[in-house]
């Protein structure tokens, strides 16, 4: 069983459970989305002493609480889940870190992403619209296969810039996603 040295930010126990049944690892819970000050000055001394990779549900809620971590500790490494990977067994549930596969879960957590502001190439909002990632009927699905390629997570069109510049994407990573995302729909 692979070993992670930094500690994995999750939302409960069952998140936990599930963690540690695929990877040997100590997990924080923060307990829903209303993180409290004492959670937050533990995941930030565990940020100092051992790092930690938040591994949120790709829902709401856990988008909430990925943008509160980022927001007090920049230095938070971040795994995301594809929505499809993160769903109950049963029509009972809601998304969740729970719900994912052994596999899923090592696939995210080998696609770790550290936020960067050290990007000097920036993709611009005009980079999104011309392709189709901004204000096309498409563009939804296109950006839900983007955040999918490049482990991102969901993204609306407001935060598509600032995911990409924050995780430090690249304009070859990002022209490589969307040549993927062209070849499987066949969009010119």
């Amino acid at each position: 069983m692979k070993r992670i040295k930094e500690v994995i930010v999750v939302e409960g126990k069952d998140d936990t459970k599930q963690i540690q049944r695929t990877v040997d690892a100590d997990t924080i819970e923060t307990r829903g989305s209303a993180i409290s000050d004492e959670t937050l000055d533990l995941i930030d001394r565990l940020a100092q002493t051992r790092g930690v990779i938040v591994f949120t549900d790709p829902d709401f809620s856990g988008e909430k609480i990925r943008k509160i971590i980022s927001d007090e500790i920049p230095e938070a490494k971040h795994a995301f889940l594809k929505k499809a990977d993160a769903v109950p067994d049963t029509s009972q549930g809601s998304l969740g870190v729970e719900h994912a596969s052994p596999q899923a879960i090592q696939d995210a957590l080998s696609s770790v992403y550290t936020k960067s502001d050290e990007n000097p190439e920036v993709i611009s909002k005009q980079d999104l619209i011309a392709t189709g990632l901004v204000g096309t009927k498409e563009a939804k699905e296109r950006r839900l296969e983007m955040g999918e390629i490049l482990h991102l997570g969901y993204v609306n069109a407001k935060q598509m810039q600032r995911r990409l510049r924050m995780f430090g994407i690249t304009k070859k990573q990002f022209n490589d996603a969307l040549k993927q995302i062209d070849d499987e729909e066949g969009y010119k």
